[in-house]
């Protein structure tokens, strides 16, 4: 009678082992077929390149929002209206709520002191996002908010807005991403939705970005940008361009060199260069420069070493141009300039 319930056991843990095998082996299936299906229809393509695009996703560099092409701009404030109002300090609820939202701020104002491990340069959120991210036309933070989660056709992908501050540590601040989960990342967006409390959602504020300045019919000149460059930029961000200090704190960021941006911001842009110290530049005199004078000081400042991409190619700046920078605005990374192909970075 043992031995008879003992093979009757067996036989039971046989087929239960079959059945669970067959199980797994099916959901593996219906997994796998749900992630070719999905990278099918995002590609639109076939199975082939379908898993070609996955295997190019799983080898990626590292970047976390690896497309930094700029937006479409913003509309312009109609007469008589005016700007996106945030709440004001006063405001903030004494809860975990408002600790959240005054960590988020003191992140943002004061970024390598607050988070040290992110941050790779001297750089601060509140240098391109001005008035501690509430300024409009220098990127306040309730406009770029309400635009996410953002379809990007371009590479086909829908962005967060976690993906779009990871963005910024790793290409702005030359630094790393922090983790979507992490307490530096909670605070910073926690920030961010109180300052666009009231503000519509989906919908492009004017006061998003910085205001576009049309290209001159004459071009730039990096020639010219210097000179602008020594009579209004010079005495904050040093002759050298490297910035000003207060012990090991920088008082005015450095604009070019190790400690600035890298190659793979948006502000090496020339362009978007232009659009920032136009209506933000010198410091409380923005709107002082004329457009020419904006793109000749913005091709100055980004002809300049600083650096590199951390998208770079196999260590090749010609292949990283090619699919990262030709077609992103006006920018000289891989150019030659005097003499020297831009873009092997300092780092």
């Amino acid at each position: 009678m043992r031995d008879e319930m003992t093979n009757g056991m067996k036989k039971i843990a046989k087929v239960t082992t079959s059945i669970m095998a067959t199980s797994l082996f099916a959901s593996g299936l219906m997994v796998s077929s749900l992630m070719t299906s999905v990278a099918m229809a995002q590609e639109n393509a076939t199975p082939e390149i379908a898993a070609e695009k996955i295997a190019e996703k799983s080898a990626d560099n590292g970047v976390a929002m690896d497309d930094q092409s700029q937006l479409p701009q913003a509309p312009k404030i109609k007469a008589g209206a005016e700007y996106h109002q945030p709440p004001s300090e006063s405001e903030i609820p004494d809860n975990a709520f408002g600790e959240m939202i005054r960590k988020g701020q003191a992140i943002f104002v004061d970024t390598k002191r607050e988070v040290p491990e992110y941050v790779g340069n001297g750089m601060t959120c509140a240098n391109c996002h001005m008035d501690q991210g509430k300024m409009p036309n220098a990127a306040p933070l309730w406009a770029a908010y309400v635009m996410y989660p953002a379809y990007r056709s371009k590479n086909n992908k829908v962005n967060t807005y976690a993906e779009r501050i990871q963005g910024c540590f790793q290409f702005s601040m030359n630094g790393t991403a922090p983790a979507a989960d992490s307490e530096a990342m909670t605070a910073l967006i926690t920030y961010s939705y109180w300052l666009a409390k009231n503000a519509p959602t989906g919908v492009s504020l004017p006061g998003r970005g910085y205001p576009e300045v049309p290209k001159p019919a004459d071009g730039y000149s990096i020639e010219r940008g210097e000179i602008v460059y020594k009579e209004n930029c010079a005495l904050c961000h040093g002759a050298d361009g490297l910035g000003q200090k207060v012990g090991d704190n920088y008082v005015f960021p450095p604009l070019w060199g190790q400690d600035s941006y890298n190659w793979g911001a948006g502000m090496h842009r020339i362009n978007t260069a232009a659009d920032f110290i136009k209506a933000n530049m010198p410091l409380g005199k923005g709107n002082t420069l004329t457009d020419q004078e904006a793109w000749d000081v913005a091709a100055f400042m980004n002809s300049h070493e600083r650096p590199q991409d951390p998208r770079l190619i196999e260590g090749s700046v010609e292949k990283t141009r090619e699919k990262y920078h030709a077609n992103d605005g006006v920018n000289l990374y891989g150019v030659e300039v005097n003499g020297v192909i831009l873009g092997q970075g300092t780092n």
